[in-house]
């Protein structure tokens, strides 16, 4: 049995457009489905989404993922 701590890594971006429960929702959906996601909290307030994974998420994957959902990564 493996009994070493999972290793979290945490990644914090600005999403451009998101606007309702729904942007926050569709969001949450399409970066939860990444491979390693434990968690996605989505601020529509400041427009930042804050992602916790197993491993660390490449930026094409997370704006792979923003842009499933309809929106973009602010540059």
């Amino acid at each position: 049995m493996n009994t070493q701590p999972t290793t979290q890594v945490s990644t914090s971006r600005r999403v451009v457009g998101m606007t309702c429960g729904h942007c926050e929702s569709a969001i949450r959906t399409e970066v939860g489905a990444i491979d390693g996601v434990t968690d996605v909290h989505v601020d529509l307030t400041t427009g930042q989404v804050n992602v916790t994974s197993t491993h660390p998420i490449s930026e094409e994957q997370l704006a792979d993922a923003i842009h499933e959902a309809g929106y973009q990564l602010a540059s």
